[in-house]
């Protein structure tokens, strides 16, 4: 007993540490009683009811009960491609956020910031402004799209980016795992977001899991989207509203997860789908018998009729005697 709560003191002293260094409050473990009672969360401190809405709600039940209430708004949020051709996806997904976070209201900021490097939007694209109006309701007035040469650029115009109240989120797309890209440098976007109050979303493209300050990682490729169905039914051959697979890699609550979310873009909203040609995996049968045993030993059989040596093999009564077998006498 006295270890365990020597050890219990010890981890609660370094918690105060690191809340003291990055200016946070640690978290609370237990949950608070019933009423208005004061919520920990870290970097928040607030009532429920604030608490609830310092959280972004993708509308999807499922989704934010494994995020616990949702996506942050006051922090850095990883947004995933694991591959090139996930570029498309994962920016679209990153969009409907965005679009979410505009349609939630951001105090009458609608402006948006897109920084990236120039190698990257020559690989997947520049952005579509008649696309981007359409799917999302961003026009291009309100989207301030900054691409440079260098990463320590982009990591610069980012930060103050960051700082500006008059962005309602701003989006770092980068592309695979550069070493400028470290814990430091995510832990100062996570600041500058904590510090303004709004979301900056790190939108990642091809580039594998690594340590990060960003409390939230989602790894987003396209789904195959739903036939399109009008009054009459079904339309044969028509493209259905954009979908995507979003799979929890990094959350507050370590709750893994994986869903197919469809993006409607007349209501600026999402929601879970089960694609058509989608089947459920059958698990192994549990009281399936063993395989039998083995029969009994393995032998090797003599061929059934004389083998003839080879045409370049001299008949054994003609070969050396030394090559014979000597019987000892």
């Amino acid at each position: 007993m006295a270890r365990t709560a020597m050890a219990q003191e010890t981890i609660c002293a370094l918690r105060r540490k690191i809340a003291r260094i990055e200016g946070t409050l640690p978290e609370r473990l237990a949950a608070p009683d019933e009423g208005d009672g004061l919520v920990l969360r870290r970097g928040i401190s607030a009532t429920r009811q604030a608490a609830a809405s310092a959280f972004l709600e993708t509308g999807v039940s499922g989704l934010d009960a494994a995020l616990a209430g949702g996506l942050p708004r006051a922090a850095l949020t990883e947004i995933h491609g694991k591959e090139t051709r996930d570029a498309g996806a994962a920016a679209g997904f990153v969009l409907a956020l965005v679009a979410l976070l505009r349609k939630s209201g951001s105090q009458g900021r609608n402006a948006v910031c897109w920084i990236g490097t120039m190698d990257l939007f020559r690989e997947a694209g520049c952005p579509y402004a008649p696309g981007l109006e359409k799917l999302f309701g961003l026009s291009p007035d309100n989207l301030l799209f900054s691409p440079v040469e260098h990463l320590a650029d982009a990591l610069w115009v980012a930060e103050e980016a960051a700082r500006l109240k008059d962005f309602s989120a701003v989006i770092l797309e980068l592309r695979g795992n550069p070493a400028r890209l470290d814990l430091t440098a995510t832990r100062r976007l996570h600041r500058r977001a904590q510090e303004i109050g709004r979301p900056v979303f790190l939108l990642r493209e091809a580039a594998l899991a690594e340590p990060t300050a960003a409390p939230v990682r989602l790894q987003v490729s396209a789904a195959p989207a739903s036939p399109r169905s009008t009054l009459a039914g079904p339309l044969e051959d028509a493209i259905g509203h954009p979908a995507f697979t979003v799979v929890i890699g990094k959350s507050r609550t370590a709750l893994p997860g994986q869903f197919v979310l469809e993006w409607n873009s007349d209501a600026f909203t999402f929601h879970e789908i089960r694609p058509a040609r989608s089947r459920a995996l059958v698990p192994a049968s549990g009281h399936r018998p063993h395989l039998p045993a083995t029969g009994g030993a393995i032998v090797a059989l003599r061929p059934a009729g004389k083998v003839s040596a080879p045409s370049d093999q001299p008949p054994r009564k003609e070969r050396p005697a030394h090559r014979r077998s000597r019987r000892a006498s």
